[in-house]
């Protein structure tokens, strides 16, 4: 016990001093304390295909590790310890967002304190990254395109959870993305979720999308109602962007009580799932795109619904129901939904479900994705 404190010690003093460059070597040094021979921290990279280790002083240049079929990647997709006769995989969990896994080569009976040593690490990493690049240079596998940087940087978590409700959400190509967006923000009993599909692609689509995302957060944060939000964005979209338009899904859910509302501005009906089976489509579009709201008289329409523990919201842009296959067979929305039924009837996580979704999408299309695809679950505990 001692020692691990003294890890503890060790390790909160880059808080106050240090990047995220430097915790491999920090990690390496204080592995003894832990009773472990080496220590080192596996990151996702953006396609959460592969762990890899965190670059910087004193860190290990080896090799990727699949997700797949492997002891660290199970402990990532599970969000669980494992263990074998020599070597612990702890998952770095950020809040409920999977930052990667710490490993650790033991030299006997690993420290019980490990997990807490885990969830230090991982704060560490979220508080650091952004006094340097060793995060994204370990994260990235190919160069990233411009349009998909400003986009990334825009972004919340990939996951967030709180009194039993989760948000997940995927986008692909990871590292090309340019019209697609998500947000979210829990105030109070209400969480906040918006999905946007921006027209184009490229740096102009970018723009566009990352003009829509603050609009939509400073509606938000003005207090502005659901119908209110909708208006704001759109009137901003058409004095900017004449010409152009964005389709979205503007939601809130009540935490507490399960109330849902929404706004689809053009955009696909969300699935909604409770029980294993997928209920009849909540009505959509009710109102146009935003950027071409002028073009009706009459205020967005909000439909609302009434949530059941346990029920599951399935967001999408068209990129993943239309996805093509080689002979031209789309995706379509029947196969989306049993996929989706079929993972979480197995007690597959939401994020993780989400993962598994996007990389079917990428191999229905043989690895080229002909549009932006964007999806984010919504699961209501």
């Amino acid at each position: 016990m001692p020692e691990a404190l003294e890890a503890v010690r060790r390790l909160l003093d880059l808080r106050h001093r240090g990047r995220a460059e430097d915790l491999p070597a920090l990690l390496q040094d204080a592995a003894p304390l832990l009773g472990a021979k080496s220590a080192r921290v596996l990151l996702i990279d953006y396609g959460q295909l592969e762990l890899w280790p965190l670059r910087g002083r004193g860190a290990d240049s080896g090799e990727r590790v699949p997700v797949e079929g492997t002891p660290a990647g199970e402990a990532f997709e599970h969000a669980r310890l494992i263990t074998s006769p020599e070597y612990v995989w702890l998952p770095l969990m950020h809040g409920a967002e999977r930052l990667g896994v710490l490993e650790l080569h033991t030299s006997g009976a690993p420290d019980p304190e490990l997990e807490v040593i885990a969830a230090l690490v991982a704060e560490l990493i979220a508080s650091r990254r952004g006094y340097g690049d060793a995060v994204e240079h370990t994260r990235r596998r190919e160069p990233m395109q411009l349009a998909a940087e400003i986009i990334w940087n825009q972004l919340p978590p990939l996951t967030f959870a709180v009194d039993g409700t989760v948000v997940s959400a995927v986008l692909e190509p990871c590292y090309d993305v340019g019209g697609d967006a998500f947000d979210y923000a829990a105030n109070g009993d209400i969480l906040h979720v918006g999905l946007f599909d921006t027209v184009g692609h490229g740096i102009g689509a970018s723009a566009l999308t990352t003009l829509t995302l603050n609009t939509y957060r400073n509606a938000r944060r003005s207090g502005l109602s659901l119908a209110d939000t909708y208006r704001s964005i759109d009137k901003w979209i058409r004095a900017q962007y004449p010409g152009s338009f964005v389709t979205a899904i503007l939601a809130e859910l009540n935490t507490v009580t399960g109330r849902y509302d929404r706004i689809s501005a053009g955009h696909p009906a969300e699935l909604v799932l409770r029980d294993g089976r997928c209920l009849p489509a909540l009505p959509t579009p009710n109102a146009l795109p935003l950027g071409l709201g002028s073009m009706l008289r009459r205020p967005p329409t909000i439909i609302s619904e009434q949530l059941t523990p346990g029920d599951t919201l399935v967001f999408y842009t068209d990129g993943i129901t239309e996805a093509r296959d080689r002979s031209g067979a789309l995706f379509g929305l029947d196969r989306l939904t049993g996929f989706v039924l079929d993972e979480l009837g197995s007690g597959v996580t939401p994020p993780e479900v989400m993962r598994r979704l996007i990389h079917t999408i990428v191999s229905y299309e043989q690895g080229e994705l002909r549009d932006d695809a964007t999806a984010a679950m919504i699961r209501w505990q």
